[in-house]
């Protein structure tokens, strides 16, 4: 099946939100979580700065999307889900591919990401695609450490921040 990526619109707010908490179940059924928070609606997601990118199948349905803060001069992948469903078809790739080309074409050398270390879904996919571990060093990226404790996020294991740098040509055809 083919597919597209492109900028959210609000029609896309409710599937946004849906894809987040069918793929949180995976985390809540790996981790044993009787108490891991509802997803943000997509509305409150795009009223973040930044841009959110959705991948659309052929047949009109979104299976997923990625989600880009951009504060104090800094990229950062807040949120990558893909409809379970959906899942292991390299959409979830495709999404981090296009999010470090819309960085690029907005001015960024790197995007960062904070994952858990040893999920395979998460540090390890983040590796495969370009990103590599380094320590929080401002102060966005320190508060981002902060919210996490507070929601208690390390009892389920290592967090790690990750970033890959996005200096390379942007191909012409990449919207």
């Amino acid at each position: 099946m083919a597919a597209s990526v492109r900028l959210a619109r609000s029609r896309d707010f409710d599937a946004i939100e849906k894809i987040e908490n069918d793929a949180d179940r995976l985390l809540v059924n790996m981790f044993k979580s009787d108490d891991w928070g509802a997803a943000p609606t997509g509305a409150a997601r795009a009223s973040e700065p930044g841009f959110i990118l959705v991948l659309e199948l052929d047949d009109g349905h979104v299976a997923g999307f990625v989600h880009v803060l951009e504060v104090d001069g800094i990229c950062h992948l807040e949120q990558l889900s893909v409809a379970p469903g959906d899942a292991r078809k390299g959409w979830g790739r495709a999404l981090v591919e296009a999010a470090k080309i819309q960085a690029q074409k907005r001015g960024y050398h790197r995007i960062s990401l904070r994952t858990y270390a040893d999920v395979p879904w998460n540090a390890p996919f983040y590796a495969s695609a370009g990103f590599v571990e380094e320590e929080p060093a401002t102060q966005f990226h320190l508060s981002l450490v902060g919210i996490e404790g507070e929601l208690g996020l390390d009892r389920y294991g290592r967090r790690v921040q990750m970033v890959a740098h996005v200096d390379a040509p942007v191909p012409k055809d990449v919207s």
